[in-house]
């Protein structure tokens, strides 16, 4: 890659749009789910997965899951995109009383 154009993909890369929100990992082998809550959703799901291949994931259950049925049986989902309006009251406390709420709503373990 040239200097110019790594230059320009770095800066657009920066430009970018970043939109928090909540996600939902799911388990298609056993139902089970776990939901998290990620300041950049476009990102999100690449470093989930990396972490769960090199058996890294910090939530023990969802490592264990994965090492018994495989990347295949997951399924990664957005459920739930906050704009920069809906994070005004407190972008924490926003974003972990929408994890609550889909936790409660998916039957998911919060992670």
């Amino acid at each position: 890659m040239r200097h110019e154009d790594r230059r320009a993909a770095v800066a657009a890369y920066k430009e970018r749009k970043v939109v928090a929100g909540i996600y939902l990992l799911r388990c298609l082998a056993t139902g089970e789910r776990w939901a998290g809550q990620a300041p950049d959703l476009s990102t999100i799901q690449n470093r989930i997965w990396f972490t769960l291949r090199h058996g890294g994931h910090r939530a023990r259950k969802l490592q264990a899951a994965w090492k018994a049925h495989g990347e295949s049986a997951f399924a990664f989902e957005e459920i739930e995109r906050l704009g920069e309006k809906a994070l005004e009251a407190g972008r924490e406390r926003v974003m972990k009383a929408r994890l609550a709420h889909w936790c409660a709503e998916l039957g998911a373990e919060a992670i």
